[in-house]
């Protein structure tokens, strides 16, 4: 056996299991490698390869799935690596490995179904459809059926989409799905049956399958039991990556195809097991040892190599309050006398200036921006925090949903604003006109005509006469526009009064309007840190925080960059520095999850995956006042924040707790105020003499 002596004994453990026949190479039972946050998950699984490869386990008879092509392209770079190293070590000619059976779920699938599509009487050279095309095609159908014309607002292709999906990844009904994750759709429930239905009937006329089809199809053609058999025979050993983001229909077919698991090794961590938006089942791999007769061999990875053992004993403290998971208590060799922050902040724009002040200090002191990253529960949390890093010229990159001003509801409303403010820009204009309904682009067009007809007098739109805009919206419109370019609206209320009337328009043409709304109200309170219409949309569009994946600003001159970050797009990333945004309950957990156990235990799951990314500073922020998004146009827009309860006395313990700015008082004050208490104490108590 070789040794492996770049893995700790657990590791190896892993990667050596199965007993070695000199014919047959290595024969196994189900694993299942627990592998804790930072505790060499891929340099496990590629050795268990590189194990399998040089004790004479062909290749071509591995499969290995990975949920990205990145993965499986550093899966197959490392198996190469660890496999030339043990050749040479035996003085052994070493050639390069290829993997041929190592991807996706969904590449596989492809090439299975094509190589057995005539043994199912399916054309083998079906047309694959993209997310793009399928909610194009749900749109057809849809207005075929006559849904999108009904009185009752129908869900719009994408949700329709998305309803469709949930249902075929987690096998189960559109009832149940509807009831759970699609409330208010539940009055469509016999209609969404029908246009499911077309759209599959579609599908099959037109020899194409969509992304889900591909595992749906896999998933029928294992439980025929014949050409599960031949499967079968070309694989002895397959490795899953990512086993905790699995959904019930990948499992399942991965249960058709290998019953009893013999050579089967799956990898994953229950506790980072966020992604059920996407029908991830955690209780794939909470209940995969017990799938199997005897149970499957269960490994658990608890040496951590990225972060400092602070910071892990917060992150075990807070795991081990959960309900239910393997609890892998992490350790590392990094010691810290610092321990993790927990600081607290008056609103989300003293946040930001912590944020500013403590990461460009780390700078100052050795620690590169692009070292360093700020994650958020949901992507509007960084707003305020963008506009800051604007405003002090600090270059970021941001993953995970766009960037505020890049948002098409946000991009509507400046629309309006902009058309409003010069009625010569055309492309504002066709956009807001566009937004109303029964307004096309012929439409559109001939109302701009007509506005440069009449030299662009804002007046004159109430004079288009079509009986495409004989609608209240379009009344309210005409008399919006020149009231905002007049100014006879005041600037302070402008903005105000424009989201009032595109409220309507978001909730017609977004599934998601009441996250949307919540963008809508922060650019009504940006707005009042300009004295001017025109300033406001000068500085906005000079100097926007700009869209996703790109620099805010110049990039200084060594390419230095702070990194912005969903908690969910940084899962797999590492940071010397994090800091976590809005720690309070309502974001952590999300209000939305409140009521039930298991979304509960998954927003647990995410505040620690946000904790395990950082390797040497963890700093948690709570403020006591943030705005939120789903609060109404009037009244009060903000909320105080409380106490997330995940923050309980075990894990407060492991925290640092401090306030920002933080007023250390002088000794001429501490002894002030330690007179001050005592007189207080003595008039109390003298009130009982």
């Amino acid at each position: 056996m070789l040794a492996m002596t770049d893995l700790n004994t657990k590791q190896q453990q892993a990667a050596q299991f199965g007993d070695i026949d000199a014919n047959k190479g290595i024969e196994s039972g189900p694993l299942l490698i627990i592998a804790g946050a930072g505790t060499g998950k891929t340099n496990t699984l590629a050795h268990r390869a590189a194990h399998l490869v040089t004790n004479n386990v062909s290749p071509e008879r591995i499969l290995l799935m990975t949920f990205s092509r990145r993965a499986a392209n550093e899966l197959s770079e490392r198996v190469n690596r660890i496999v030339e190293a043990q050749l040479r070590q035996k003085d052994q000619t070493f050639a390069p490995v290829k993997l041929p059976w190592m991807g996706t779920f969904h590449s596989i699938a492809n090439r299975l179904l094509r190589m057995y599509a005539q043994s199912i009487g399916l054309d083998p050279g079906f047309v694959i459809m993209d997310r793009n095309d399928s909610a194009d095609m749900l749109d057809l159908v849809r207005h075929k059926l006559g849904f999108s014309s009904s009185e009752k607002r129908f869900p719009r292709k994408n949700t329709c989409l998305d309803i469709y999906s949930r249902c075929v990844n987690a096998q189960a009904e559109l009832e149940q799905i509807l009831d759970v994750d699609f409330p208010w759709c539940k009055d469509w429930h016999d209609e969404l049956k029908q246009l499911f239905k077309t759209y599959v009937e579609q599908k099959i006329e037109q020899a194409c399958l969509d992304y889900d089809d591909l595992l749906l199809y896999w998933y029928h053609m294992a439980g025929v039991p014949d050409i599960a058999a031949l499967i079968r025979k070309d694989f002895d050993h397959i490795l899953v990556d990512e086993y905790q983001d699995t959904n019930l229909l990948q499992a399942s077919l991965l249960q058709r195809l290998f019953p009893d698991g013999s050579g089967l090794t799956v990898v994953g961590d229950d506790a980072q097991s966020i992604y059920s938006f996407r029908s991830a089942d955690v209780d794939n791999i909470l209940n995969f040892p017990q799938q199997f007769s005897p149970p499957a061999k269960v490994v658990s990875l608890q040496k951590n190599y990225r972060s400092t053992q602070p910071i892990l004993d917060v992150s075990n403290a807070l795991l081990k309050e959960s309900k239910s998971g393997y609890k892998i208590d992490l350790f590392s060799e990094k010691k810290s006398i610092t321990k993790p922050q927990l600081v607290t902040v008056e609103d989300d724009v003293k946040q930001a200036k912590y944020i500013i002040d403590k990461l460009l200090a780390a700078r100052e002191s050795g620690t590169l921006l692009k070292h360093q990253s700020v994650l958020f529960r949901s992507s509007h949390h960084s707003d305020r925090l963008e506009l800051a890093l604007a405003q002090r010229n600090i270059p970021y990159v941001k993953h995970g949903g766009l960037k505020f001003l890049e948002a098409a509801h946000v991009k509507d409303l400046l629309s309006i604003m902009r058309f409003a403010d010069n009625p010569k820009h055309q492309i504002s204009g066709f956009r807001v006109l566009k937004m109303l309904p029964r307004i096309g682009p012929r439409t559109a067009e001939s109302i701009l005509g007509h506005l440069t007809q009449q030299n662009n007098d804002l007046y004159s739109l109430a004079g288009y006469q079509s009986t495409m805009v004989k609608n209240e919206q379009w009344t309210k419109l005409c008399n919006l526009l020149p009231s905002v370019h007049h100014n006879t609206i005041s600037w302070s209320d402008q903005l105000s009064q424009v989201a009032g009337w595109y409220k309507e328009i978001l909730e017609t043409n977004y599934d998601d309007h009441f996250v949307r709304w919540g963008d809508i109200e922060q650019l009504v309170r940006m707005s009042q840190q300009y004295n001017s219409r025109e300033r406001f949309l000068s500085e906005l569009t000079l100097d926007p925080p700009v869209s996703s994946g790109d620099l805010a600003g110049a990039p200084l001159l060594d390419d230095d960059f702070l990194i912005l970050s969903t908690i969910h797009s940084a899962k797999g990333q590492e940071w010397k520095n994090v800091f976590v945004l809005n720690v309070a309950d309502g974001n952590f957990p999300n209000e939305y999850a409140c009521g039930d156990d298991k979304l509960i235990e998954e927003e647990r799951r995410l505040l620690y995956v946000a904790m395990t990314r950082a390797k040497e500073e963890l700093h948690l922020i709570q403020p006591l006042k943030y705005w939120v998004p789903q609060q109404q146009q009037h009244g009060d827009k903000h909320v105080f924040g409380s106490k997330s309860r995940f923050l309980t006395e075990s894990v407060m313990t492991n925290l640092e707790a401090t306030t920002y700015p933080r007023k250390q008082p002088t000794a001429n004050e501490q002894l002030a105020g330690q007179k001050a208490l005592t007189d207080i104490r003595k008039s109390i108590l003298s009130s009982w003499a």
